[in-house]
C-alpha cells in the first residue's frame, strides 16, 4: 500500500539520524523489527503530551491513553482516529495485528484485544518508532 509520505531507504536513514532517533529506529520503522522489552526510552515515560511517528511526525497517541501493561513496551488504549493502519501479521508463527503509521507506513508495533476499558485494546508500540511532544 502506498502512503502519502514516501522516501528512499537512504532518505529515511538520514532523517532519523538528523532527529537523533534511537539506534534501532530504522530497523524498527522501516524493516518491522522489534526492540527488546524494557529497553525503550518511552516504556516508563509518563509526561503529559502526545506521541508522534518518529519518521513523519504524525500524531498517534495522547499521553492520557498510555498505561502500564507490564509487557515491556509503551502501551496505549486508544489511537488518534485515522493515524494508524492495521495489517494482518503472520510472522514468527503467530497471528497478530501489526500497526503502521497511516501517513508514512512506519512499523509501530502491534495491537492486541487485552487492554483496559472502554476500548479493550492495547497498542503495544516500539519506543524507537515514537517521538514525544510535551504540552
Amino acid at each position: 500500500m502506498t502512503h502519502p509520505i514516501q522516501k528512499t531507504d537512504d532518505e529515511w536513514r538520514t532523517l532519523l539520524a538528523a532527529k537523533g532517533a534511537e539506534a534501532p529506529a530504522y530497523q524498527v520503522t522501516r524493516q518491522a523489527a522489534t526492540e527488546r522489552p524494557y529497553t525503550g526510552k518511552y516504556e516508563q515515560h509518563w509526561a503529559d503530551g502526545s506521541y508522534h511517528c518518529i519518521c513523519c511526525g504524525s500524531k498517534l497517541f495522547e499521553s492520557g491513553t498510555k498505561f502500564d501493561a507490564g509487557c515491556g513496551w509503551p502501551s496505549f488504549s486508544l489511537a488518534i482516529p485515522g493515524a494508524i493502519e492495521e495489517r494482518r501479521d503472520l510472522s514468527h508463527g503467530m497471528v497478530r495485528v501489526e500497526t503502521v503509521c497511516a501517513n508514512c507506513g512506519a512499523h509501530l508495533g502491534h495491537v492486541f484485544p487485552d487492554g483496559p476499558a472502554p476500548t479493550g485494546l492495547r497498542y503495544c508500540m516500539n519506543s524507537a518508532s515514537l517521538d514525544f511532544e510535551p504540552r
